[in-house]
């Protein structure tokens, strides 16, 4: 899979420079107005009076094409995941912070630590425990 995200993101970058490329190589609209009024200079290029405009637009164009479909093929191949059997909460699958051996967590509104606990208790399940009653 890492493989195809590669050759995909390669794809799209040769596609960006390329685009990058035609398109400050081509004239704008201005550039024919400029020519009726003698500026003709651009008629002996390399592609022809015209032929030039239609071979770098729809170079553009197939270029384009190809980088929309690797950012859709990239979009969706970056969100697969596999799906993960379910079991109840969110929060049963959070961590509780870690703490210095040694420290006693204080009890928030009374200044005191808990009670150390027994040696056969088991840390408990959920945080539930950990939430302060009223």
């Amino acid at each position: 899979m890492n493989v195809l995200l590669t050759i995909l993101l390669a794809v799209q970058i040769l596609a960006a420079l390329g685009m990058i490329g035609l398109i400050l190589m081509q004239h704008g609209k201005g550039a024919d107005a400029g020519a009726a009024f003698g500026g003709g200079a651009g008629s002996a290029s390399l592609f022809g009076a015209s032929g030039g405009a239609n071979f770098l637009s729809r170079t553009t164009a197939v270029l384009a094409a190809i980088f929309l479909a690797c950012t859709l093929a990239l979009a969706y191949f970056g969100n697969l995941r596999t799906a993960a059997p379910s079991t109840g909460s969110v929060l049963e699958g959070a961590a509780l912070p870690a703490q210095p051996a040694g420290a006693a967590q204080q009890i928030p509104g009374t200044g005191t630590a808990p009670a150390p606990a027994a040696a056969g208790d088991a840390a408990p399940a959920t945080g539930a425990a950990q939430i302060p009653a009223k």
